[in-house]
């Protein structure tokens, strides 16, 4: 028997009557909310939900990534991009999640976790993912900041100031309307692609080897300094915030309350995701198969920095293209990411808080607090501790993951809350051995560091 749904109080379905609490208010994201027309039918009904993916996809190649990924390929080689597989698979996974989530419940997963829990659990969810926010904030901070000072020679303590400027063109893009944000993310996606194609046919790796990282080996969990950088990979592709972004911004898209037409809109969001993020893998995986082959392979085994890969490229390739590409790459993934944290910041705020800040207001308080970490680092220490900095952050990132994640599996594997378009048994089993794996390797962290 088809599952009754509801209509709440803000105009979305909200699922089986009497299994969440009315929510009250504008739902986050208010002012795109439903605001994507969709055809009834045919390919441009489908193209109508291209877009939301890539902006989630955004965060899982930020500067913060770079770092993580340059210090794994100059030091273990290819060995890592296991790591960087496995990786993504779990975001699919995840991020398929959080659009059945928003598209069956009608709520993102802030909302969802204000709407479920009691205040003495939400607010430390939202603590949690607030901290979160700030740490991909200080990564984007820094590696904006570096791509300027690359590029143009900006010294890296003024760049980072330059980088709160940012938010006027965010606002500018937001006056155009919701799919200019997202062609804005899809050509600097495009641009960073080019960048890495051609690096990578620099750098000629060997296709064996680079084929046979992608074999897990045990060394990952044995050897204390590879789980960690594992771990930093892991933080820096499965973003918690992106897991709140996602099920905010499907809601963008005007797809009608109907079951059916609930279930194509699932089906559609979810090749989205699939495809950007196979597209991230790509992007991912070129970052450490390049510091495999041009460092790496080279006796150049401690490059965590992006000023110094930035640096040695030219010599080791031998080509003066190189670097250039490298720091245009940075820029762009830089400016990509600014985005996504600014809207993931605000469909966090509203949905826990249900608190609406101006997004310039939004932007400005979450980018200086950002900025004091970056400033300080940088002036005190100069660009030689920025890598560390950046480390650190996608590792804050995979600690705070469970917190995130949890919710959204028990969320959609619940029949009272989701009806009709609860997981499958087969998703939810993969859910939460999903779940469990990045419970257990943070775990382990903790203990190593402890």
């Amino acid at each position: 028997m088809q599952d009754k749904f509801r209509i709440n109080d803000v105009g979305t379905v909200a699922g089986p009557a009497g299994n969440w609490r009315t929510l009250r208010g504008d739902p986050a994201l208010a002012d795109v909310h439903r605001s994507v027309a969709v055809p009834r039918s045919g390919w441009r009904r489908f193209f109508a939900f291209v877009g939301p993916g890539y902006m989630v996809a955004v965060g899982y190649m930020d500067p913060g990534n770079w770092a993580t990924s340059l210090a794994g390929g100059s030091t273990f080689g290819y060995a890592l991009l296991f790591v960087a597989l496995m990786s993504n698979i779990m975001a699919i996974v995840l991020q398929s999640l959080c659009a059945r989530l928003a598209i069956a419940s009608g709520r993102d997963l802030a909302q969802a976790c204000r709407d479920a829990y009691p205040r003495w659990v939400s607010i430390p969810l939202w603590f949690l993912a607030e901290l979160a926010i700030i740490a991909t904030d200080i990564a984007e901070v820094i590696g904006t900041a570096i791509g300027l000072n690359l590029l143009f020679g900006i010294p890296l303590e003024i760049g980072v100031i330059i980088t709160a400027l940012d938010v006027f063109l965010i606002l500018w893009l937001q006056t155009k309307g919701f799919r200019w944000l997202e062609a804005f993310i899809i050509v600097l996606l495009g641009v960073i692609a080019v960048c890495f194609a051609v690096q990578i046919a620099l750098a000629d790796p060997e296709w064996g080897a680079v084929i046979r990282g992608f074999a897990p080996t045990t060394e990952i969990v044995t050897n204390p300094d590879m789980l960690y950088l594992a771990l930093g990979i892991l933080g820096a592709t499965v973003m918690p915030h992106n897991l709140y972004l996602h099920s905010a911004i499907v809601q963008t898209r005007n797809y009608g309350d109907t079951l059916p037409e609930k279930r194509q809109a699932l089906r559609f969001a979810t090749i989205d995701s699939t495809v950007a993020l196979m597209f991230a893998l790509m992007v991912n995986a070129s970052i450490l198969i390049l510091a495999a082959a041009s460092f790496y392979a080279t006796g150049n085994r401690e490059v965590a920095e992006l000023g110094d890969a930035h640096q040695l490229l030219g010599p080791l390739l031998g080509y003066a293209i190189a670097p250039t590409l490298f720091a245009i790459a940075l820029l762009c993934c830089g400016l990509n990411s600014t985005v996504t944290a600014t809207l993931a910041g605000q469909a966090v705020m509203e949905g826990f808080l249900h608190l609406r800040l101006a997004p310039w207001l939004r932007r400005l308080i979450t980018r200086g607090i950002a900025i004091i970490p970056a400033a300080g680092v940088t002036i005190l220490y100069g660009e030689s501790e920025t890598a560390r900095l950046l480390i650190l952050t996608q590792v804050v990132l995979s600690l705070q993951l469970s917190f995130a994640v949890v919710p959204l599996v028990m969320f959609t594997t619940d029949r009272r809350k989701m009806g009709a378009l609860t997981a499958p048994p087969w998703l939810a089993i993969l859910a939460v051995a999903i779940a469990a794996v990045i419970v257990v390797l943070n775990v382990k962290l903790l203990y190593d560091f402890l």
